[in-house]
């Protein structure tokens, strides 16, 4: 039976996030997903003049690839998926994960020609920099129970949240990017947290429902050798397929220097994978206000109303800190009064307590205000 919330997506997705234009094609990347939404963005693509291409992929494929994948092998993956991507204007990748922990057995090693020969060249220096992108994860039944949600309330859940007013959100963020770049000194007080950084000079960017829907964080990056302390992560995180609780980093002259987790030794190959993974890339505020716990997917808890999260490993190009890596592995810290709280301030003023921001030029950033 055919669902009008899959257009109403698709319309948002194709016309908004990519601002799709006549005789731009776009690469429609369906992991795990029914075919339903594949067709609705195709024909949203040919509504707005565009030529879709279509590439339906599996994460279990994708796990016995990395297996028996040869240096060679991957680097030929890699240059053919490049030359498709280095031919398209926008692209679409509609993201199902059946199973979280598909590629937890992947070997670093073989996990590494991954992210080296297929997902940075193709994505990082490709994708990012030089597509009008959106990524979005697909609901299934697996997040609903990550969620300890019915299908059908996750569902509603699903569509409610990436279908909000983003052009509101879009206006309510430009009064808290203007303070991020005017803001030298950054301090985060939680418990287990104290850190400091500074943000000097780099842009602060607003994710509108542009990038990733669902949507709502502003990003900048640290100075790349400018924090010191430590922060404690009381959000579980899932990185490659390996389930982390309680990281806590502790940092010196921008390094990590100290870490810890509920899965130590996944923990340190990751951070030891090149010299930039022990570096920040990304610290954001997170604004969504219908996500207000974790889910266990990073694309819904990185936007958790009154969170954070700071990111080791490369930087984006459009808060560019010089930091290179072939990981990008976002951890969220909650400041909400239920997990103990907490303040941000910027250049020892207070912004953000417990959650909520304090300043009234920011007060259209509370979740009321953003419903």
């Amino acid at each position: 039976m055919h669902d009008p919330r899959h257009d109403q997506l698709a319309k948002l997705l194709i016309e908004y996030s990519c601002a799709l234009e006549p005789g731009d094609t776009v690469l429609i990347e369906a992991i795990d997903v029914p075919e339903e939404i594949s067709r609705a963005l195709i024909r949203a693509a040919a509504a707005a003049g565009g030529r879709p291409l279509v590439s339906i992929k599996s994460n279990a494929v994708t796990r016995d690839l990395m297996l028996c994948a040869s240096e060679e092998q991957m680097s030929l993956i890699g240059e053919v998926e490049a030359l498709r991507m280095s031919r398209v204007q926008a692209y679409v990748g509609v993201r199902g994960q059946p199973n979280i922990s598909e590629w937890s057995d992947v070997p670093p090693e073989k996990m590494r020609l991954y992210e080296s020969l297929y997902r940075k060249p193709v994505h990082f220096e490709l994708r990012v920099p030089k597509t009008r992108w959106v990524v979005l994860r697909w609901p299934s039944t697996s997040m609903a129970q990550q969620a300890r949600m019915s299908t059908e309330a996750f569902e509603d859940f699903f569509f409610r949240v990436c279908t909000l007013d983003y052009p509101r959100m879009a206006r309510a963020t430009e009064p808290l990017r203007e303070l991020m770049e005017a803001t030298d000194r950054v301090r985060l007080l939680a418990p287990g947290t104290d850190l400091t950084f500074s943000i000097a000079g780099i842009p602060a960017v607003p994710c509108v429902g542009q990038r990733n829907i669902p949507d709502g964080e502003v990003f900048t990056a640290p100075v790349r050798d400018s924090i010191e302390g430590t922060i404690r992560f009381n959000t579980p995180s899932i990185y490659q397929g390996v389930t982390h609780d309680d990281i806590r980093l502790r940092f010196s002259r921008g390094r990590i220097v100290d870490a810890s987790s509920s899965n130590p030794e996944h923990l340190r190959i990751v951070l030891d994978t090149d010299e930039g993974a022990r570096y920040v890339g990304e610290f954001a505020l997170g604004l969504n206000p219908h996500i207000t716990r974790p889910l266990c997917d990073i694309l819904f808890d990185e936007k958790i109303a009154g969170s954070l999260h700071l990111t080791p490993g490369n930087a984006y190009d459009e808060a560019w800190n010089g930091n290179k890596s072939e990981i990008h592995w976002d951890m969220v810290l909650r400041m909400t009064p239920d997990v103990g709280g907490g303040e941000v301030y910027f250049d020892d003023r207070l912004v953000r307590k417990d959650g909520r921001f304090v300043l009234p030029e920011l007060d259209g950033l509370n979740p009321e205000n953003l419903i």
